[in-house]
Parts: C-alpha cells; sequence; structure tokens
C-alpha cells in the first residue's frame, strides 16, 4: 500500500480521498471564534453554527449543531456527511419515534465509580457537546434516561470500567450515556455493545483538567443489528484522552467520535479497528477540532474487508482554529481488501488557520496484500492460507495493542481470528 502526506499551508482546507488520488485546496474564511459549551460555559440547550463554538462560513466549524430535531432538515443521503450511508438501511433512526427499549446498562466498576442513572433535566448532559446530526437530535428527543459513570477527582483506577449496553429487540431506540473524569482522574472505561439492536446512541465524554482518561467502544452486535453512535470528548487543561472504536458486528453501524480540546495543553490518541464481512456497512467519521493551543492530536484507524458488498468509510476531519498555535497534529487511515466485491471509502481533510503550528498532515492508503510479504513468508514453508492471516493479523494488532487492558486485547485477538476463519469458510 502506498501513503500520500500533506503538507500545511495557512488558512487551508485539504481533502484527499484516497480512491481518487488527489488532493483538493481551497479558502476557509473563518472569523475569530468565540468559545461556549463544553469546559468553557454553559451552552445554550437551542441552536447554533459552528460545533456549538459559534464560528460561521467554516466548511466543518460552520455545520449546524442542536438539541432540536426540528432544525434538522430531512435526510435524502446526498448531504456530504451522509453521502455514503445507505439510508433505506438506517432502520427508521434518521426519523420521528423512536420508541423501543434502549439497550439494557449494565456497570462493573471500583468502589469509587459512582454510577448513576438521570432524567434529562440533569446538568451533566448536554456537557460535552451538541448534536450534529438528524440522528443525533432525534435520539437527544427520544431519550428518557441516561446513564453517568463518574470518575472522582484524584481517583487512579487499576481495574477497568466496564459498561455493558445489551440489546434485546430490532424496534428503534434512543440511548444516553455521560462518563464523566474529574480533574486529576485515570481510568479505562470500556463500553461493549453487544446482543440485538436498532439505537441511535449519544455518548458524552468530559475529561476534567489534568485527567488521564483511555475509552474503549467495542460493536460486537448480533449481524441484523444497526447502530449509529455520536461519541463527543471535551478535554480540559492538560487532560489527555484516548478513545479506541472497534467494530465488528452488525448489519450497519456508524459511529462519528469527536474531540473538541476546549482548554490548552490538550491530547488525544484516537484510534480504530474494523472487519467487515459480506454486506457489512461499517461507518466511521471523526472529527477533532484544536480550538485551543498547543494540544496534540493524532489519530490512526485500520479496516479489513472480505465478502461481497462489504463497504466500510472513514472520514476524517481535523480543524485547527485561528488561536490554536502550538498545534501538532496527524491522521492516517490504512484499508486491506481481502476478496473481490469489497468497497473502502477513505477520506482524510484538514483545514488549517494559522500558520503558527509544530506540525499538521494526514496519509491514507488502501490496497490488497503485498505481494512480497506473502512470499517471504512462503519461502520459509508457510502456506498461503497461513501466511495471509499473518498479515491482517500483524496488520490489526499494532490498534489492538493500544487499548492496554489485557483481557479486552486477547478478547479482539480472537474475535479477529474469527473474521478470518469465517471468510476461509
Amino acid at each position: 500500500m502506498t501513503e500520500t502526506t500533506t503538507p500545511t499551508d495557512e488558512k487551508a482546507r485539504i481533502g484527499a480521498p484516497s480512491i481518487a488520488g488527489f488532493t483538493e485546496e481551497g479558502e476557509s474564511l473563518s472569523p475569530e471564534p468565540v468559545v461556549t459549551g463544553p469546559l468553557g460555559g454553559a451552552a445554550a440547550k437551542s441552536h447554533s453554527h459552528g460545533g456549538g463554538y459559534g464560528i460561521p462560513d467554516s466548511s466543518r466549524a460552520g455545520r449546524l449543531t442542536s438539541y432540536s430535531l426540528a432544525d434538522f432538515p430531512e435526510l435524502k443521503g446526498t448531504e456530504e456527511e451522509w453521502r455514503f450511508t445507505p439510508l433505506r438501511r438506517l432502520g427508521g433512526l434518521h426519523k420521528d419515534g423512536l420508541d423501543g427499549a434502549a439497550p439494557a446498562v449494565a456497570v462493573e466498576a471500583p468502589e469509587a465509580v459512582r454510577v448513576e442513572t438521570v432524567g434529562r433535566d440533569d446538568a451533566r448532559i448536554g456537557s460535552a457537546g451538541i448534536p450534529e446530526d438528524r440522528v443525533s437530535a432525534n435520539a437527544w428527543a427520544h431519550f428518557g434516561e441516561a446513564t453517568v459513570v463518574t470518575i472522582p477527582a484524584g481517583a487512579e483506577l487499576d481495574e477497568r470500567v466496564l459498561v455493558t449496553l445489551s440489546g434485546a429487540g430490532l424496534a428503534a431506540a434512543a440511548q444516553h450515556v455521560v462518563i464523566v473524569a474529574e480533574e486529576g482522574a485515570r481510568a479505562v472505561v470500556v463500553l461493549i455493545h453487544e446482543g440485538q439492536a436498532v439505537v441511535s446512541e449519544n455518548v458524552e465524554v468530559v475529561v476534567g483538567d489534568r485527567a488521564d482518561l483511555t475509552v474503549v467502544s467495542l460493536q460486537e452486535w448480533n449481524d441484523d443489528s444497526i447502530h449509529v453512535s455520536s461519541q463527543q470528548v471535551a478535554v480540559g487543561r492538560e487532560a489527555k484522552i484516548k478513545h479506541v472504536a472497534v467494530s465488528l458486528g452488525g448489519s450497519l453501524v456508524r459511529l462519528t467520535p469527536t474531540v473538541r480540546f476546549a482548554q490548552p495543553g490538550g491530547e488525544a490518541e484516537v484510534y480504530g479497528l474494523y472487519f467487515a464481512d459480506a454486506g457489512q456497512h461499517l461507518e466511521h467519521r471523526t472529527f477533532i477540532d484544536h480550538a485551543q493551543p498547543n494540544c496534540i492530536s493524532n489519530v490512526l484507524y485500520k479496516g479489513a474487508l472480505q465478502g461481497k458488498d462489504a463497504h466500510t468509510v472513514w472520514v476524517g476531519d481535523v480543524l485547527i482554529q485561528k488561536q490554536a498555535e502550538g498545534t501538532d497534529s496527524y491522521e492516517k487511515n490504512q484499508n486491506l481488501v481481502l476478496t473481490d466485491g469489497c468497497r473502502a471509502d477513505s477520506v482524510p481533510n484538514l483545514e488549517i488557520e494559522t500558520g503558527l503550528i509544530e506540525g499538521a498532515g494526514h496519509a491514507s492508503a488502501t490496497g490488497r496484500f503485498d505481494d512480497e510479504h506473502l512470499f517471504y513468508l512462503m519461502a520459509r514453508g508457510i502456506p498461503e492460507d497461513v501466511a495471509r492471516r499473518l498479515v491482517v493479523r500483524g496488520f490489526l494488532n499494532e490498534i489492538i495493542q493500544k487499548i492496554g487492558v489485557p483481557s479486552i486485547e486477547e478478547h479482539l485477538i480472537e474475535a479477529v481470528e474469527r473474521e478470518l476463519e469465517a471468510g476461509d469458510n
């Protein structure tokens, strides 16, 4: 596979769809933003442009955000953020009436962790972000109660917090989860999505000043499940977030992880792994909003595809705002196509409004096996089918090793092995 890296340009918007193999540059004419919202003052629960930060007329930052479903027009599938998503397979999540039962929530956590079930009026709901699309706003309009998991200030947890969300039916439903790491806390929170469900989910993550939080979102749904999840992270002063998305199960899964730096000095590692089989649609859209100076972000997503009509989508948006001097940002997506009949769409986008940064770039690559790697292994007596599986394991294992939880890593290694075995049959 080959990669392309694009250098930074002041006030440039750079898009590089790997399927076309070109970059497109243009002007971004955003005025200086007014910072409000997550960790920077209460955001009004109405609607706004600019990702909740009031920045009009900027290609990514100017996207409508609102708590009101009525502010979002009905989807046609031609919208930029929905052009890869088959609306006919959304199970009605983009329409009114999410009246089904939300997946049941079970939390395993150390005694210090606070776990609460709260109503819509709880002040922590809406603290990490505002819905950015119609499906997210529809979930906001229809959820009845939320699960709030809080790691208290100063707590350093050696044991992971496990949040299991178990679906038990295909009636369209809404879900809301809030994760709060208070000042100076350190923890790993794992979200496991399993069972049968058609669910639109909003996950809010608030990382307090100098906190260090890892969030792993694992999608292991039944084959007929539909899952659309907006996962918004607000990062405090000198705080760190590691977000890992792993999508293996489900008929259609669409995750939109968003990281916003609300204070200076933050750091974000955003990783993803997906393995699509015949007929599966797995879509991931990351957005890193550098709204504060001296922040660091690194995005790496890897995917494998096998079987007829397996389809993966990765769209990576990075916005470096005018005031975000000292930013250091990089994003990369790699896809490994194992059989004929698959499609992988990969679109990295980079918007830069200041040249006073440490660095910014992106890379994207989609391809088949490297014949030289196969030849090297087969020349040492390894059968071709075993050699291919070794290559795939090595390719995906880079993401698995980022998690840092041995039990989860072992579970994912076994899950990838099952995917490979299914492809051999």
